[in-house]
């Protein structure tokens, strides 16, 4: 597939199109960089004290529900940690809402949320449950805390822009998801989440992103949108497991993977934390003043976005 071909795949991708959706719904909530509370972080920041409260939402496609009930309960907590770990937080609880069609149905959800919330050492505190409903639904919310924050506002023009994703997993076929937690010990799932609080707190970045189901390129979007900026992304350099290919790769949802945006001077150290935990990082591109994002490919090279033509969340600072 040639650059072009694959920036074309990336701006029609699902999980980016998905993200697109986020900025209707702003403009009829009122939401707007203006707020008090910046919107369009991975969690909420509510400043507390010396901290902040992070507060955190998700919900789940049905159909991945009813294809997947297991992993789908599993991922309502691991996709909240996540969510706190990418604003250099460390989660406190979570609360879920679920509906089901009966109890048969509900019990493979509640397994695989059970099992995640003893695995990340997160309680499950409370919640909604109907299991009289025609279909079966679940949504996730999350409280953690943090003491410096990482978000998507504060990446600066030079900054190197970082993947961390850990390699050590499969893909759950035929869905576009790379599972690296159930196969996992807990304490190596609790001692990875705690990379990200530390790379706050040590000031060795500002600014980071949890990769979502827009992928590793759509999550950097997002990223140096909300930061008012551009860039260039080398998709060689991103890291990749052997058996999965790079366009099925940029599209799919890794179940520990972050971008970090730092000067410089601090690549080292960061990707240092993350490889010393077994976690495959590097750098992948870097922030400009551009606002254009640019997908390189060895000697090619291809515009991807310009936020001046097409915002994609709407959440820029």
């Amino acid at each position: 597939m040639t650059i072009e071909a694959l920036a074309d795949m990336l701006r029609r991708a699902k999980g980016l199109a998905h993200k697109s959706d986020i900025a209707p719904v702003l403009a009829r909530l009122g939401i707007g960089a203006a707020n008090a509370i910046a919107v369009g972080d991975d969690c909420a920041a509510i400043p507390d004290g010396e901290g902040f409260l992070l507060l955190a939402i998700e919900g789940f496609m049905p159909e991945f529900v009813a294809g997947d009930p297991y992993f789908a309960g599993y991922c309502g907590v691991m996709v909240n940690v996540s969510d706190v770990a990418a604003m250099g937080g460390r989660p406190i609880a979570v609360v879920d809402a679920i509906w089901s069609a009966g109890d048969a149905q509900a019990a493979p959800i509640l397994a695989g949320l059970a099992e995640a919330s003893a695995r990340y050492g997160v309680p499950v505190i409370g919640g909604h449950t109907n299991t009289r409903a025609g279909t079966n639904l679940l949504s996730v919310a999350v409280l953690g805390r943090a003491k410096k924050l990482l978000t998507s506002f504060d990446a600066k023009a030079g900054d190197a822009i970082i993947a961390a994703i850990d390699l050590r997993g499969r893909m759950r076929d035929p869905a576009p998801f790379w599972d690296a937690s159930t196969g996992s010990l807990p304490a190596v799932l609790r001692a990875d989440l705690e990379i990200l609080p530390l790379i706050a707190e040590e000031n060795l970045a500002f600014a980071g992103k949890d990769i979502s189901m827009a992928g590793v390129v759509g999550t950097a979007l997002m990223l140096l949108e909300a930061s008012r900026l551009g860039g260039w992304l080398d998709i060689n350099a991103i890291p990749r497991p052997h058996s999965v290919s790079l366009e099925r790769w940029l599209v799919a949802f890794p179940s520990f993977g972050y971008l970090i945006s730092t000067k410089m001077e601090n690549v080292d150290s960061v990707i240092a934390k993350f490889m010393r935990s077994g976690i495959a990082a590097a750098a992948i591109g870097r922030a400009d003043e551009s606002q254009v994002v640019r997908l390189l490919d060895g000697d090619h090279e291809t515009v991807l976005w310009r936020f001046e033509d097409d915002a994609l969340i709407g959440c820029a600072a």
